[in-house]
């Protein structure tokens, strides 16, 4: 078992999975998100920063974009490492997880998060869960891919994991520790689904340091997902952190933009 830094990454660490050495702060969820930017002074973009994800996605704020372009993704079966991060259940990948093509550039995926319930909305409806790819280009640039799911069959990724999650519920942990679990030959074709429609805006990390400039794209396709599936997912959780979404952040003046393939000619 690994000593649990609550804050795992600051800036493209967070990506990387590079744990702080220095400092750490637990942070959790509910009333206590208001008080995430007075932790640490990296942490201040929290409370100050006008970027700040997640959001409300409605029709008030979509606009077509015609420019944009189908998010191409190459994920490949690979080796992992599950980790209860005390806020949140996140699967790391060893070696590079495969490559999103957007716009295109390439960006590496680094990292998947579940949220539960979901942290984006889309016209006022709340997903059960949310999964975010998290994805890190050589210039250091952030994107992340997230899926929503409501409630329904069982999903096949989480399928895959279910024993290594029942693991991570057994495992005893501080306040400051974390545990690992080595997963291999993840199979991540359920991943790979051709993304017809998308909404994309420039926002931020969900947790701290909350740092901004990531490019979000929310796929318009919502997954399925059993009640049993998210139970097991929180079971190793901090209490705190039980839900685990943050609240929706004011847009102050984005516009949210649309991808959708049947618009195209």
């Amino acid at each position: 078992m690994a000593v649990r830094i609550a804050l795992l990454f600051v800036g493209i660490a967070l990506l990387l999975a590079a744990p702080l050495t220095q400092q750490h702060e637990v942070f959790s969820y509910g009333k206590e998100t208001d008080k995430w930017g007075s932790l640490n002074p990296q942490f201040s973009e929290c409370s100050t920063g006008t970027l700040q994800s997640p959001v409300a996605i409605s029709k008030e704020n979509v606009v077509y974009n015609p420019m944009l372009k189908p998010l191409t993704r190459h994920y490949t079966a690979t080796n992992a490492t599950l980790v209860n991060h005390g806020f949140g259940i996140g699967l790391q990948f060893e070696n590079d997880g495969g490559v999103l093509i957007q716009d295109g550039k390439n960006y590496t995926l680094k990292q998947m998060l579940w949220h539960a319930p979901a942290e984006h909305t889309i016209n006022d409806e709340t997903y059960p869960l949310e999964l975010q790819l998290i994805h890190v280009a050589d210039d250091g640039s952030i994107s992340v891919v997230a899926i929503l799911y409501s409630y329904g069959d069982p999903d096949m990724l989480l399928r895959q994991l279910n024993s290594k999650i029942h693991q991570l519920a057994q495992e005893k942990c501080g306040g400051d520790e974390e545990a690992h679990i080595s997963f291999s030959g993840l199979k991540t074709k359920y991943l790979k689904r051709n993304s017809l429609k998308y909404y994309r805006y420039v926002g931020s990390l969900t947790i701290p340091p909350c740092t901004t400039n990531v490019t979000w794209n929310i796929l318009g396709k919502v997954r399925e997902v059993s009640k049993e599936q998210i139970k097991d997912l929180k079971a190793p959780l901090d209490e705190g952190c039980k839900d685990n979404a943050r609240p929706l952040q004011p847009l102050n003046g984005r516009k949210i933009e649309l991808y959708d393939a049947k618009h195209e000619n």
